[in-house]
């Protein structure tokens, strides 16, 4: 083999990629994540800053940092979030010093976001890999939601409203996946061909942050 040719071959070594994991309130992102985790695949998951109380079954620093509004206010004036967004009353935000270790040390990085973060994410990484979780239909989505008992009326009102529009954004998006009902590994296979796929690509994303 020629030098030429080793070289070559050199310049498609896989790069650690950035992918998004999102779509409307009550698709399931959270349970897909999970579910990544559980398998021991070898990403970093990214855990969300978020200034909303945690719910009954979640964990501080496992499942979300759970900070203050003043608290996160700080980390804005700070420039410490990669991106961060007002959704449903609350603010969410991905701390900058984790994501950019994690592609450091050559981890692909896995992150969660609402459609808002994950526009947010494109316009600061187009290289980023934004994978759109959807339902069969918008009923689905709905009886999920409803189905959650996690928020008082007017904000589940808010809520169903809001993820009807984030439906439409499903073209801002690279791949869209379906999470269907009790077919929770289909999903997470799915997401997995994605991976492999990117990093099977002749033009290798390359994430700068």
């Amino acid at each position: 083999m020629s030098l030429e040719n080793e070289g070559q071959f050199q310049k498609h070594q896989p790069e650690p990629l950035l992918i998004v994991i999102s779509g409307p309130s009550g698709v399931g992102k959270d349970t897909v994540v999970e579910r990544m985790k559980t398998r021991g695949l070898p990403f970093h998951f990214v855990i969300t800053s978020t200034t909303r109380p945690p719910r009954q079954e979640e964990t501080h620093g496992i499942d979300y940092f759970f900070y203050s509004k003043d608290e996160f206010a700080e980390m804005i004036e700070k420039d410490e979030l990669l991106e961060y967004a007002f959704v449903y009353n609350d603010f969410k935000g991905i701390p900058k010093f984790q994501v950019r270790q994690a592609l450091a040390s050559g981890k692909d990085v896995v992150m969660r976001l609402d459609v808002q973060g994950a526009a947010t994410i494109r316009e600061l990484c187009p290289e980023a890999v934004l994978i759109f979780l959807t339902t069969v239909d918008e009923e689905e989505l709905v009886n999920r939601l409803q189905a959650r008992k996690s928020e008082q009326p007017d904000e589940l009102k808010l809520r169903i409203a809001t993820a009807r529009k984030e439906l439409e954004r499903v073209k801002e998006f690279d791949y869209v996946v379906m999470n269907r009902e009790n077919k929770l590994d289909e999903t997470v296979d799915a997401i997995e061909a994605i991976i492999q796929a990117e990093h099977h690509r002749v033009e290798q994303r390359k994430v700068t942050l």
